[in-house]
């Protein structure tokens, strides 16, 4: 499955994002999706990760309530919409593929889209 993600940019504090990532391959529909992102400085860190029907969802505590993933498995896109962003919430955001729920949330992904940046201001 090759990524391409989208739909970052700049924002102030209290608005709203949607990322995009879609993918080609016959598979997306048989893989989790997550979402990571790495501000400067930092390690490289899971926002949220869906399973490959749709049906589980995980989220890191400081997103939960503001940020919601989501799949489009007809279109082969997974998407992360973003609210009541924060300046914290500033990095680079990378979708990634793999083969479980488990397996996304433990950073065992079979590929990384490239990144998009979000830029949040106070």
């Amino acid at each position: 499955v090759q990524l391409q993600a989208s739909g970052g940019g700049l924002v102030q504090a209290g608005g709203s994002l949607r990322l995009s990532c879609a993918a080609s391959g016959r598979t997306f529909s048989s893989v989790a999706m997550g979402w990571f992102r790495q501000a400067p400085g930092k390690e490289r860190e899971l926002v949220a990760a869906i399973s490959w029907g749709g049906g589980s969802t995980y989220y890191t505590d400081p997103v939960k309530g503001r940020f919601t993933i989501s799949r489009d498995n007809a279109k082969n896109t997974v998407f992360l919409q973003m609210n009541s962003l924060k300046p914290e919430d500033t990095a680079v955001y990378y979708c990634a593929s793999a083969a479980t729920l488990g397996h996304t949330v433990r950073g065992e992904v079979r590929g990384w889209g490239q990144g998009t940046l979000v830029t949040v201001s106070s």
